[in-house]
């Protein structure tokens, strides 16, 4: 495996064809303050991370929830909050997790901390390839690195599927309820991060309180932007972060 120079290099992605770390040269610049919206999952998500620098007991993190919202972001942005720390950030995609042990054996003498970043994780019925994921997550026999977390994305609570018919082998027992297996399994994986912050859709109000931050110093008529914007996001179904940042980059 290629070797990195972590005193230098900030963030690494994993490219299975070569079996290598690449250096991310071109850093995503999204800074905390950037973000609004979600102050209550930027401020647990900050603290889990900053006792994890500080070599506290930390949580493996999930953010789930509506597209668009922010979720990705937030674990980018924390990289330029916490790069003169000692944090690293290594992306890998859903399918290359497999190698995720070769991954973290890479870097568990390393003096950094690692956030193993995956992006826009799920999963469909059939799929094993979240099996590595689960070892990283708790360990086997050899216990997870101190110096290593996992935070996830995605757009689905417990990262797999769930059907009606999987709540059909649920019981009640002396007032407990009891799931089937194939929900135990689906629970089970999500269950491995200690940290679950939601994200829901914004309302209008939020919406262009972001659009105003990206147009802050607009000279023109502020009513007729925010018109502009909103049949912006009527265009596309939903109002995010995402669709205000796209609403900007098409009007500036």
């Amino acid at each position: 495996m290629h070797k990195i120079d972590w005193n230098h290099c900030l963030a690494a992605v994993w490219r299975a064809r070569t079996g290598q770390l690449r250096e991310i040269r071109r850093i995503d610049p999204v800074r905390l303050e950037q973000l609004l919206g979600v102050e209550r999952q930027k401020a647990a998500l900050c603290l889990n991370t900053e006792r994890f620098l500080a070599g506290k007991p930390a949580n493996n993190a999930l953010l789930w929830g509506s597209r668009g919202t922010g979720k990705s972001s937030l674990i980018k942005a924390l990289l330029q909050r916490y790069r003169d720390e000692g944090l690293r950030m290594i992306e890998v995609d859903k399918d290359d997790l497999v190698d995720l042990p070769e991954i973290v054996d890479s870097i568990r003498e390393q003096p950094q901390h690692f956030i193993i970043f995956c992006d826009d994780l799920s999963f469909e019925e059939g799929e094993n390839s979240y099996k590595p994921l689960k070892s990283a997550l708790e360990g086997s026999l050899e216990l997870p690195p101190e110096n290593v977390l996992i935070y996830a994305s995605s757009n689905r609570r417990h990262l797999l599927p769930e059907r009606m018919q999987d709540n059909d082998q649920a019981r009640v027992h002396n007032t407990e309820i009891h799931f089937g297996d194939a929900i135990e399994e689906k629970i089970s994986l999500s269950d491995r991060f200690g940290l679950w912050l939601s994200f829901y859709p914004i309302n209008q109000t939020e919406y262009l309180a972001i659009v105003d931050h990206y147009f802050a110093d607009w000279q023109g008529d502020r009513s007729r932007l925010h018109a502009d914007a909103i049949r912006f996001a009527q265009g596309r179904g939903v109002r995010s972060g995402r669709v205000a940042r796209q609403f900007f980059n098409s009007c500036s």
